[in-house]
């Protein structure tokens, strides 16, 4: 069995545990073996190895959020505004380490498969939480490590070393809340959910978390406003709801010596709450493992009956029976498949939520009625970033040792599977959310834009098999395992998401000629339909 460092730098603190009532030889044991396991884990920040790798590849991945660390260099100089601008530097943290946690970590908080062995031993409900909650909480560590180090480096030589210890042990609070706000989440839907409803909700929760986020970080900047050129803070009750802020707060009391009383109740909020929270999720852990057994016997919903949207869709898109099989097949995996909707839900509500981020912000120096008459409709073509996300998770499934009946089967016209499978994805996953963007902008901007979101919908429908084409070997979907979710080249998710800008700049040529929206709804319409033709040819 490998000795880990973190293992023998936590075991200084093996009273702490056992004072909580949880048994520390246990939970080492546990945590040894996950730790072990772990070399076989893959991050969800990457999308697919082509061989085996040695080691932990989530750990050699780090590199990565050290890159999306440089964004808060330039809050770091100069700092006048503490709260505003250390808010907006844990706004940003907060945003990195929250998605990861809700895309990543999410299986990990509510796997349930070693219950089976580890029930069976006289291991207490509290020790085996603990040790879940410690692996997360290790991991969680490395990917803050890495995203703060050179910003931490940079504060350190250009703010000084107290303000370096006030940011060091800040983090230290919000990484503890980040953890434990999302596990109490999950055990508030735990106790009043179950059966299939209850994967369901967990997986919209996990939506929510993530546009929460984004939503929050951009109320953190709303909270400030410029006056002369000098930012100004004026306090509302609604900032109580903002952690950021409560982060923020503590800079401007320590090192501005501001101790107005909203700065005050933030600052001490910055470190009550995440306390709180652990005490509570600490009471709560013998209940969160009771009702973890609902995941285990999950109540299979009923067969629905086919919907005739669906037979509408088959008939339109699908060609060949074949291709209707897997159209339905695929649906069905998107469907019921949790770690496929555990990876992939989060772009579905980043897809849908930034359009709107950007008309706030321009709602700032202009009405709507002003925005209503300007061609801000585009920003509908972010409903597309969805699309290489989604189109490279076809390939990954946790059954995916049931592929071999792709092979076994008679299929006349192999490439009708894909085919049917990203026509599924289509019309199951981004005409929804299409649609109701749609809904909302010609509410908004008004009759006049239905054929550029016609335009925009056809482009898609490109975009989705010219990223096909682009990205996958594969003969069949979902013949990968899930835990292979890494990237062979983040260069090319980085070119596939440039397609879009591609879509926006022909569309935006095609708009500035009189009647050009006309001719481009045309040729896209023809795009498609050879395009689809070439890539599926039969033979």
């Amino acid at each position: 069995m490998n000795e880990f460092r973190t293992l023998a730098f936590i075991s200084k603190f093996n009273w702490l545990f056992r004072k909580m009532g949880i048994d520390y030889t246990a939970m080492e044991t546990i945590l040894r073996m996950k730790l072990t396991m772990d070399g076989r884990r893959v991050p969800t920040i990457f999308n697919e190895v082509k061989k085996k790798k040695e080691g932990n590849q989530f750990l050699k991945s780090l590199w990565i959020y050290g890159l999306y660390g440089l964004m808060l260099l330039p809050f770091l100089f100069n700092i006048e505004q503490y709260i505003f601008q250390m808010s907006v530097v844990f706004g940003i943290t907060m945003f990195i380490l929250t998605t990861t946690m809700v895309s990543d970590f999410s299986v990990v908080l509510l796997d349930v498969r070693d219950r089976t062995v580890l029930q069976t031993k006289p291991i207490s409900s509290r020790t085996i939480a603990a040790a879940k909650t410690i692996h997360i909480l290790i991991y969680m560590f490395f990917v803050t490590s890495a995203f703060i180090a050179i910003p931490f480096m940079v504060s350190l030589f250009t703010n000084g070393i107290v303000f370096t210890l006030i940011f060091l042990i800040e983090l230290l609070f919000m990484l503890m809340f980040i953890i434990v706000f999302t596990s109490l989440v999950y055990i508030t839907i735990l106790r009043f959910f179950d059966g299939e409803k209850l994967k369901d909700i967990i997986n919209y929760v996990q939506i929510l978390l993530t546009v929460g986020v984004v939503i929050g970080y951009q109320l953190v900047i709303r909270s400030f406003q410029i006056i002369d050129f000098e930012l100004t803070y004026s306090f509302s009750w609604w900032h109580l709801l903002l952690p950021p802020m409560w982060f923020g707060a503590p800079f401007d009391v320590l090192l501005n010596k501001d101790f107005n009383g909203s700065v005050l109740l933030l600052a001490v909020m910055a470190l009550l709450i995440p306390i709180l929270a652990m005490i509570v999720y600490v009471r709560m852990i013998p209940s969160f493992e009771r009702n973890m057994e609902k995941l285990m016997s999950a109540t299979k919903s009923k067969k629905q009956k086919s919907d005739k949207l669906d037979t509408f869709w088959l008939k339109l898109l699908c060609r060949n029976r074949e291709e209707k099989v897997f159209f339905r097949f695929s649906a069905l995996m998107m469907k019921q498949e949790r770690e496929f909707k555990l990876k992939v839900y989060p772009a579905l509500g980043f897809s849908f939520i930034l359009p709107f981020i950007f008309i706030f912000t321009e709602l700032q120096t202009r009405s709507l009625a002003e925005i209503s008459r300007g061609n801000m409709f585009f920003l509908i073509y972010f409903s597309a970033l969805m699309i290489p996300v989604i189109v490279n998770m076809l390939r990954y499934s946790a059954n995916y040792k049931g592929s071999w009946i792709f092979k076994a089967s008679p299929i006349r016209h192999p490439k009708a599977a894909y085919s049917g499978t990203l026509k599924a994805f289509f019309v199951k996953l981004y005409i929804p959310v299409f649609l109701l963007l749609s809904i909302i902008f010609v509410s908004i901007f008004g009759v006049r834009i239905v054929p550029h979101l016609l335009a925009v919908l056809l482009g898609a429908f490109l975009q989705t098999v010219i990223t096909y084409r682009m990205m996958s070997t594969d003969p069949f979907p979902f013949m990968n395992s899930s835990e292979k979710v890494q990237s062979e080249s983040s260069l090319l998710m980085f070119l596939l998401n440039l397609l879009a800008v591609l879509f926006v700049v022909v569309h935006l040529i095609a708009n500035s000629i009189t009647g050009g929206i006309y001719f481009y709804l045309a040729l896209l319409v023809v795009t498609n339909f050879i395009g689809w033709r070439m890539v599926f040819r039969r033979g």
